[in-house]
C-alpha cells in the first residue's frame, strides 16, 4: 500500500472523532465569548517572588521618617509575616521617584525605561491577597484558590475561548531567572482536560523536547507515523470511551503541527535590527528575557491566546537594593519595548498585558545583618501593586491607595479574585458563567467571589 493510499485508509478509519472535535480538544477551535470582548489575547508578565511596590511604584515619605524604628503594635495588629516579627524596624527606601507622562505615573529610578509607556498603563496600588507565603499565593493568583490542583488562568481562558492558532498551543509559558517555587502548578490545567495545559518552552536546546526529528526521518514519514498512532488511539477510545484518549490524540496532532511551525516562530534573527535592539537582544543582561518578550509578541500575532512570561525571583529578603536593581535592569527595557511594539503594530488594543507578582513587600525591614545594604523586605499580602495595559483597560491612571507606610489598603481595594474576574470580563467572559463540572459541582476561576473592577475599564 503506497503512502497516499495508506494515509487515506487511516484517515477514514479514524473519522469517528472527527477533525472538528480534534480542533476543540487541542484548543485550536475558537468558542464564542459571553459578550463582545475588548481583548483577544493575554500576555501575563509574571514577576515571581513579589517585587517591592514601595521601591518601585508607591513612594512613602513616612518610611524615611521612621527608618530604623519599630512600629507601634496598633499598626501591625492583624498582619501576618513570613519571617520577621511585628516589632521589626522600618526600612526606608533609597529610591528616587519621578512622575512621567501626562498621567503623572510615579516610577522609581530603577524603572526610568518605562517613561515612554507611562500613559499606557493602569497602575493598581491597592492589590491584596490572602496568602503570605509563596506557594499558596501563587496558587491563588493563578488558580483562584490557595490549594493546588485547580486549573490556572491560562487554562481557563483557553477552555473558554479556544485558540486562533492551529499550529501552536493556545497557552504557552516562557521563563527566565532562578527556578521558581511553584513551577508547573502555574500553568496546570488542573481538572480540565490536559489539552488546556500550558506548554513550557525551554531556554536551551529545542524549546519543546523532541521538537526536532532525527535526520533520517522525513516530514512525510513523521506524518504517516502520527496517522497510524491516531488510528490506534481512536480504536482504543471506541472500546473504552475514555475521554483522556481524545486528549492524547489532540496532543499528538498539536505536536506534529508544532514541529512544522515552531522553527519559524523562533527565528527572531529575521526581525529588524532596531526591533531586536529595543528588546535588548544585543545585551547579555536583557537578551534572555527580551527574547521571551519578543516571542510573546510573535505568538499573539500567530493567534496564541495566553502567553505567560515569567521572571524569577524577586524574593528579596536580603540585599534588596542590589537584587531589585538587577531584576529591573533585566526586565524594564524589554517590557517597555513590548508595549511600544504591540502599540505600533495595532496589537495593543486587542492584547491585554498584565504585570505583577503574587504579593508585595513589607515596609518593615528584614535585617539579617545589622547592615543597611544587606537588608531586605519580607512578604506582604495586605497591599501591593500590579498594572495592566491594552485590551480595553483604562490607560494613564493610577488607582487605589494605601496608608502612609504601605501597611494596608485605604482606598479602592482589588483582591486577586477581582483581578481575575476583570481579566475574564475584558476577554468577553462572565466569570460566574465560565464553569466546569467536577466532583459533583461547578468550579470557576474566581472560586466563590470576585467582582469586575469597573474603574479599570476604558
Amino acid at each position: 500500500m503506497d503512502l497516499l493510499r495508506r494515509r487515506d485508509f487511516l484517515t477514514r478509519l479514524s473519522s469517528g472523532i472527527g477533525l472538528a472535535a480534534l480542533g476543540q480538544l487541542s484548543g485550536a477551535a475558537t468558542h464564542a465569548p459571553h459578550f463582545a470582548p475588548k481583548a483577544k489575547n493575554v500576555i501575563f508578565l509574571f514577576m515571581e517572588g513579589a517585587p517591592s511596590q514601595l521601591d518601585l511604584f508607591d513612594p512613602k515619605s513616612a518610611l524615611q521618617k521612621y527608618h530604623g524604628e519599630p512600629l507601634p503594635p496598633s499598626l501591625t495588629k492583624g498582619h501576618d509575616f513570613a519571617f520577621i516579627k511585628a516589632n521589626a524596624r522600618v526600612l526606608g527606601s533609597p529610591r528616587k521617584f519621578t512622575r512621567y507622562g501626562q498621567s503623572g505615573a510615579e516610577f522609581s529610578d530603577l524603572l526610568t525605561a518605562w517613561k515612554p509607556i507611562a500613559d499606557d498603563l493602569c497602575i493598581v496600588r491597592s492589590m491584596h491577597t490572602d496568602a503570605f507565603n509563596h506557594q499558596p499565593a501563587d496558587f491563588l493568583l493563578h488558580t483562584g484558590h490557595m490549594l493546588p490542583g485547580r486549573p490556572t488562568m491560562g487554562a481557563w481562558v483557553l477552555y473558554g475561548l479556544g485558540s486562533e492558532s492551529a499550529n501552536l498551543p493556545g497557552f504557552i509559558v516562557l521563563s527566565t531567572g532562578k527556578s521558581n517555587m511553584s513551577q508547573a502548578a502555574q500553568w496546570s490545567s488542573g481538572f480540565l482536560p490536559l489539552s488546556y495545559q500550558g506548554v513550557l518552552f525551554r531556554r536551551k536546546g529545542d524549546p519543546v523536547l523532541y521538537l526536532s526529528n532525527p535526520a533520517s526521518v522525513s516530514a512525510d514519514e513523521q506524518r504517516a507515523d502520527f496517522d497510524l498512532v491516531r488510528a490506534l488511539n481512536h480504536q482504543a477510545q471506541e472500546r473504552s470511551g475514555d475521554a483522556e484518549i481524545a486528549s492524547r490524540i489532540a496532543s499528538y496532532e498539536m505536536a506534529f503541527r508544532m514541529q512544522m511551525s515552531t522553527p519559524e516562530l523562533l527565528e527572531t534573527a529575521k526581525e529588524p535590527r532596531h526591533v531586536r535592539a529595543a528588546y535588548g537582544l544585543e545585551s547579555e543582561t536583557t537578551r534572555a528575557f527580551g527574547t521571551n518578550c519578543l516571542l510573546a509578541r510573535r505568538m499573539v500575532e500567530r493567534g496564541v491566546r495566553f502567553v505567560m512570561v515569567s521572571h524569577s525571583s524577586w524574593d528579596q529578603h536580603s540585599e534588596l537594593n542590589k537584587n531589585l536593581k538587577g531584576n529591573c535592569d533585566t526586565t524594564a527595557g524589554p517590557i517597555a519595548a513590548l508595549i511600544q511594539d504591540l502599540k505600533s503594530r495595532g496589537l495593543l488594543d486587542s492584547t491585554l498585558v498584565v504585570w505583577g507578582g503574587e504579593f508585595g513587600r513589607t515596609p518593615l525591614g528584614e535585617w539579617r545583618r545589622d547592615d543597611l545594604e544587606f537588608a531586605g523586605r519580607d512578604h506582604h499580602p495586605h497591599c501591593f501593586t500590579m498594572w495592566l495595559a491594552g485590551g480595553g483597560v483604562r490607560a494613564g491612571v493610577t488607582m487605589g491607595a494605601s496608608d502612609d507606610l504601605g501597611m494596608k489598603v485605604t482606598e479602592g481595594g482589588v483582591h486577586v479574585n477581582d483581578l481575575q474576574a476583570t481579566v475574564l470580563h475584558l476577554l468577553g467572559m462572565d466569570h460566574t458563567r465560565l464553569t466546569y463540572r467536577h466532583m459533583g459541582r461547578d468550579f470557576r476561576l474566581t472560586d466563590v467571589r470576585g467582582t469586575v473592577v469597573k474603574q479599570m475599564l476604558a
